[in-house]
């Protein structure tokens, strides 16, 4: 991870190596905590943050969720993430706001415990790799469930839930794959390790509803948004593995991930083994609206 200078920390700017926290921290012990993760980019009209508003939204959802009250209003959590990007002097960056409990009485009842919030911003390239985008992934069906629905909350990016996620990846590089597509309690398909999934078979996209255990992506909704913008059919459905295997292309959805085509599975080619023309097609519309390329959907941008 590349560092840079600072960190805003409970409403302060600190530096980075300064934004430290108690070893006592509740969330540490407990992982009731929740975040967020964002883009910055380098547009033709200047430093954009792709999907704000959204992404706050769903990041004061998570944490009433997980009954975290955020001592900061959203518009001054989305100032906070404007000016870390801006005060870092970073033209292109990721973004992470964490809420989550700091020290004080432990125990699973976090009384009396504050709220606190971080959010940091540094350089990083692709999540998948640079090569990503145009030779896709190989990945493997992961031997861990995903978490049931009725264990924890999908819609919310909750911290503690993430360790299932870890579980996979770390077996999937392992084992010689890039990442790793997990099941639900009933053994349909969920999402990746930490992205959401579709498929093109038929015609038609498909991907899982977020009942399966999914995260409700800000990505995945984009999608969503642009194949019916591009007038390609489209359904949120549960599917198998085995139709998964017999799909004429996959792709990965998330901020960090972006739209990345999947071209094997268990070592099994999808399609003709390399990324499809739907995925392409989303793909570059994706980039288009991200770079401030594409009108119809400039709301998606903030200039800061």
């Amino acid at each position: 991870m590349k560092k840079s200078e600072y960190i805003w920390l409970d409403g302060e700017l600190v530096e980075w190596d300064d934004a430290n926290v108690s070893v006592m921290t509740h969330t540490l012990h407990y992982g009731t905590g929740v975040f967020e993760g964002m883009r910055a980019r380098a547009t033709d009209k200047g430093t954009s943050i792709q999907f704000l508003n959204e992404h706050v939204d769903r990041l004061y959802r998570s944490a009433e969720a997980y009954n975290l009250e955020i001592p900061f209003n959203k518009n001054v959590i989305s100032n906070a993430i404007k000016e870390i990007v801006k005060v870092n002097k970073l033209k292109s960056a990721y973004i992470r706001p964490l809420v989550f409990f700091g020290d004080g009485e432990m125990g699973l009842l976090p009384k009396d415990i504050p709220v606190r919030v971080a959010i940091a911003a540094w350089e990083w390239g692709a999540y998948l790799g640079e090569d990503a985008g145009s030779q896709g992934v190989n990945v493997c069906i992961s031997e861990w469930q995903r978490i049931s629905p009725k264990s924890f909350k999908p819609f919310a990016k909750g911290v503690g839930g993430y360790m299932n996620s870890t579980l996979a990846k770390i077996d999937a590089v392992k084992e010689g794959f890039d990442d790793a597509i997990m099941l639900n309690d009933k053994g349909n398909v969920a999402e990746g390790s930490g992205q959401n999934i579709f498929m093109y078979k038929d015609n038609q996209l498909l991907t899982p509803p977020i009942e399966t255990g999914a995260l409700g992506g800000i990505t995945r909704k984009t999608v969503l948004e642009i194949a019916n913008y591009l007038e390609i059919s489209v359904i949120e459905k549960d599917f198998t593995p085995t139709e998964l295997l017999s799909s004429e292309e996959i792709f990965f959805t998330g901020t960090a991930t972006e739209i990345v085509g999947v071209v094997s599975v268990d070592s099994s080619p999808i399609g003709d083994g390399s990324v499809g023309e739907i995925t392409s097609k989303i793909r570059n519309k994706y980039l288009e609206i991200v770079n401030g390329q594409e009108d119809n959907f400039k709301n998606y941008i903030t200039l800061i």
